[in-house]
């Protein structure tokens, strides 16, 4: 079998690494840490002009058409630069929306694949200790929707969202227009940078075609974990090199640091991590992309990212000493980044207790059973 990349998916990486990396230097992150700015505005329009926000939302719509392979690279590109843009979020809430909503009377799709509107989602509510805090009620006209959406990436900026809401006992999801009167958004920022809006809902009145099939919820899941995991990936990637550099560089006792054995030995364990966080990730990908089930894979590599993440920041602060700490030197926006994507992961310990469950229940895990699975069908 050959596990290499085509050469199309290392054009696209290296294109994103590329567009990454010459737009997010250390003076550019400077700038922008104090700039107040919601994303990153010029290189959100450079996506758009070299197509990278449309990657995964279907030709038909205007898209590019690719799969989750494609779109995890350009992401773990987008990871190792610290780049505040809207990618995953954006296309998946359209690639969901172009299999599940086939009315789309708002054209959201397409105008997402143009980069004329832009989208987001939010379902932390599956991972939440609070679970979904948005409801639906049934009335005359269709559904009745009250409650709140916590810290709603881009939601003062995005135009239409995907959101979970609890109905008759079940998540869905909804297509929320945030423009909508009913809607009143309370911005903030979290510590990594990223711009965010809690929603406050007061009897929205939505009919059937707003709220999508049960089954979305679960194949948004899987995808949105690949893309969390894959920044994550990034930003792990972004700190091992920063740090292997310092280390070469920082010398005490007449020797540079990275000679010494504690060091080299809590070094050797971030590349384990790294490249086991790696192998995971690319296994839930192929999964997704060859249409296989991947629930137990996506909840292990959700912990696999929290674990490594932790691991991998903390071992990268601590080598650093005291200059870790220090605002002005940038290896503190990784260790950021790396919270953040833990927290949106739902934390190592909630989804090793979800993987936990899905064991309990499930007895057939293993490629020999979709071998079967595929004679079957």
């Amino acid at each position: 079998m050959d596990f290499e990349l085509s050469e199309d998916q290392r054009a696209i990486a290296q294109m994103a690494d590329g567009l990454f990396v010459d737009h997010c230097h250390d003076d550019y992150m400077r700038q922008w840490d104090i700039s107040g700015e919601p994303m990153m505005a010029p290189l959100w329009k450079l996506c758009i002009e070299t197509g990278l926000q449309a990657l995964a939302i279907p030709e038909e719509h205007g898209g590019s058409g690719l799969g989750m392979t494609e779109l995890m690279l350009v992401l773990q590109a987008q990871g190792k630069a610290l780049a505040q843009v809207p990618l995953w979020r954006h296309q998946l809430a359209a690639a969901t929306l172009a299999r599940y909503d086939a009315s789309d009377s708002a054209g959201w799709i397409a105008k997402a694949a143009s980069g004329e509107v832009l989208l987001s989602l939010s379902i932390d509510g599956l991972n939440s200790a609070l679970g979904i805090q948005l409801q639906a009620r049934p009335c005359a006209e269709g559904w009745s929707i009250y409650g709140r959406v916590t810290a709603l990436s881009l939601g003062d900026q995005a135009q239409a969202a995907l959101v979970l809401v609890q109905v008759e006992g079940q998540p869905r999801l909804l297509l929320l227009d945030l423009s909508a009167s009913e809607v009143q958004r309370v911005s903030a920022v979290l510590t990594h940078g990223e711009a965010v809006a809690d929603l406050h809902i007061k009897r929205l009145v939505v009919n059937d075609e707003a709220l999508l099939p049960i089954e979305a919820v679960a194949w948004l899941e899987l995808r949105s974990v690949a893309a969390l995991a894959a920044l994550q990936l990034g930003v792990s990637e972004g700190q091992i090199s920063r740090t292997v550099a310092y280390v070469s560089e920082r010398r005490q006792f007449e020797r540079s640091i990275g000679s010494f054995q504690a060091v080299q030995m809590s070094m050797a364990d971030t590349h384990i991590a790294v490249e086991a966080l790696r192998t995971m990730l690319w296994q839930l990908a192929y999964r997704i992309d060859a249409g296989l089930p991947a629930p137990s894979e996506a909840l292990a590599t959700a912990w696999m990212a929290c674990e490594a993440g932790h691991r991998i920041g903390h071992i990268a602060q601590h080598v650093h000493g005291g200059i870790g700490v220090d605002l002005t030197y940038p290896i503190h926006r990784f260790l950021y980044w790396s919270r953040g994507l833990s927290l949106a992961l739902g934390g190592s310990a909630a989804s090793l207790e979800r993987l936990g469950d899905w064991l309990n229940d499930n007895d057939k895990l293993g490629w020999k059973y979709d071998l079967e699975e595929h004679q079957a069908l």
